[in-house]
């Protein structure tokens, strides 16, 4: 959806935020957004709602977006902007959030452009009305330090030369063979604990992704995540969902993290 310019231009553009369904506008009072010197507002397309805000062009031609991309920092404050507006509306209405950087140039662009979805935005809020999102992480458990290990056989020390104890060859191969069935054992152990859990879950969810996990030190976290998942569960079955994650976490041992509600942002594209 997103119209950009490769050309810097003092023109105004139309940001989008999100889609909704309200007649009013006075929930977004007090709302900066991206570009504080305009306020938030609604503009209206049919009997739907796009929450909008009118920002300098030239401030989001390709180039200049390239450059906040590569700016951690920035980009940040335009993510937290943007999601700021989009929670103050999802916390009142079914809304359907769009990606971030989504403008047009002109509102009529904008209402010809949102109208030509009016169907999908229309679906995606019966979808998710009254639903929000959760995520669920399970980690494997972490191994034994080397220090916990038992030490290995060491050749003996004999009239200044070492001499392998008989058999030791076989040995530390038959301790390296099992070393790695363990490895295996304890890894296929977590999958299924990953898959267990995903499908309890998924029992009370009306809908649910399972996203790639999280490798091995991401963020300076050393754990081994084996199930990345995110789930659309109903308002009433939020509860439900903390006494599950509970009895799980109880049952398998695992270590299970659940974070929310978040805003739907994974269930609002395509069905």
């Amino acid at each position: 959806m997103t119209e950009r310019s490769s050309e810097a231009s003092d023109t105004n553009a139309v940001y989008v935020y999100a889609v909704c369904r309200t007649e009013g506008e006075s929930f977004l009072r007090g709302l900066t957004g991206v570009g504080g010197d305009e306020p938030v507002r609604a503009l209206r397309f049919g009997s739907l709602t796009a929450v909008v805000q009118s920002v300098r062009a030239a401030d989001f031609t390709d180039e200049v977006w390239q450059e906040r991309l590569a700016d951690e920092t920035e980009l940040e404050r335009y993510a937290r902007a943007h999601h700021e507006v989009v929670s103050a509306v999802a916390a009142r209405f079914p809304t359907v959030p769009l990606p971030l950087a989504t403008l047009y140039h002109g509102e009529e662009r904008a209402v010809l452009a949102l109208a030509s979805e009016s169907a999908r935005f229309r679906t995606a809020m019966k979808r998710i009305a009254h639903h929000a999102e959760w995520g669920v992480k399970v980690y494997a458990p972490v191994a034994g330090s080397e220090g916990s290990r038992a030490p290995e056989e060491r050749p003996t020390a004999h009239a200044g030369r070492a001499r392998p104890a008989p058999g030791a060859g076989l040995a530390y191969v038959e301790r390296k063979r099992n070393q790695q069935s363990e490895r295996e054992r304890r890894q296929a152990d977590s999958l299924r604990v990953a898959d267990a859990v995903d499908t309890d879950v998924s029992r009370i969810a009306a809908a649910s992704r399972r996203l790639r996990p999280h490798g091995s030190g991401a963020g300076g976290d050393q754990r081994v995540q084996v199930l990345n998942a995110t789930y659309l569960v109903a308002e009433h079955r939020a509860a439900e969902l903390d006494l599950l994650a509970a009895d799980l976490r109880e049952r398998t041992g695992a270590e299970i993290e659940v974070s929310g509600p978040w805003v739907p942002y994974s269930f609002v594209g395509e069905v």
